[in-house]
């Protein structure tokens, strides 16, 4: 009897805390039948892409979902060096001891993650070597996350050079590619129904965020007022990375273009926003559901 199941390449991109509905969009695939046989992510993309590959997915979605405002707190290991204001090592040695000790080239499915190369410039497809430290110099947001230095490279996020990549997948043997697209302008808006004890932990959770944009902006020593003080640090240097990365997925796609594009508004939350997971996981799955019906 023919398999009529799709083999897919997911694509899944960068966005900050609208990554979260990347989880959303596999569950959903997977409910309808996709087989994901590769994975290509930038960033957020790169480490929720990284952590279906290896089986833990779900996992990291109970552990985000379950975090109260206290475990945030603790989470956060502020670095307040000149290359970056977190550092990372407390959320990854919480992700580690979910994944252990796993190489890319030992997944059951192929894997890229895309960083980008600070010295030399240049984009980076990370195929072997150690998944968490691949996904760690994925994600490194310039400012915030301290890059990773990985053999001779200092490498930051990979949504600086390619918020979207594609091109790792050009060459699979699939049926399908399905992009996740974090990024977009005049998507269909859903109305997301959200219990009211996770609306509750959302924003107990924000007022540990209060407290790092207050620690950052003595960081940077902000001194001059303006009509504009209301958007805080975070806040810009969140439309600055939505806004350049906006411009380079025009270019990237002009030359490679998924079979099919689940839109995420790139107004759907903020791209330090990562208190609304239960709200940007449903998005996700709810956009999907709407645009593969089809298929």
């Amino acid at each position: 009897m023919k398999d009529n199941t799709k083999r897919v390449s997911l694509v899944l991109g960068s966005g900050g805390a609208r990554g979260y509905a990347h989880i959303g969009a596999i569950e959903e695939l997977e409910k309808k039948g996709f087989a994901i046989k590769s994975i290509s992510g930038s960033s957020m993309g790169a480490l929720i892409g990284g952590l279906y590959a290896c089986g833990k997915l779900n996992e990291y979605k109970e552990w985000v979902l379950g975090l109260d405002m206290l475990d945030v707190a603790k989470l956060l290991d502020f670095s307040f060096l000149s290359n970056g204001m977190i550092q990372g090592d407390k959320v990854f040695r919480k992700i580690q001891e979910m994944v252990g000790e796993v190489n890319i080239e030992d997944l059951p499915i192929k894997y890229t993650a895309v960083a980008t190369d600070l010295i030399k410039q240049k984009e980076v497809w990370i195929q072997n070597g150690n998944l968490l430290e691949a996904i760690r110099a994925s994600i490194a947001i310039p400012t915030i996350f301290t890059p990773k230095k990985i053999e001779n490279r200092l490498l930051i996020d990979g949504g600086v050079l390619n918020p979207l990549p594609i091109a790792p997948t050009i060459s699979d043997d699939t049926d399908i590619t399905i992009a996740v697209n974090l990024n977009a302008y005049n998507a269909k808006k859903y109305d997301i129904k959200i219990p009211k004890k996770e609306i509750e932990k959302e924003y107990k959770i924000e007022e540990i965020f209060f407290e790092l944009k207050q620690k950052a902006q003595s960081f940077f020593k902000k001194e001059v007022k303006s009509e504009f003080d209301n958007m805080n640090m975070f806040a810009i240097i969140g439309k600055t990375i939505d806004i350049m990365q906006n411009s380079i997925l025009e270019c990237k796609m002009a030359g490679y273009s998924p079979d099919i594009m689940i839109n995420i508004a790139n107004d759907a939350c903020g791209f330090y926003e990562f208190n609304k997971a239960y709200e940007m996981i449903e998005l996700g799955r709810v956009v999907t559901k709407d645009l593969i019906k089809i298929y």
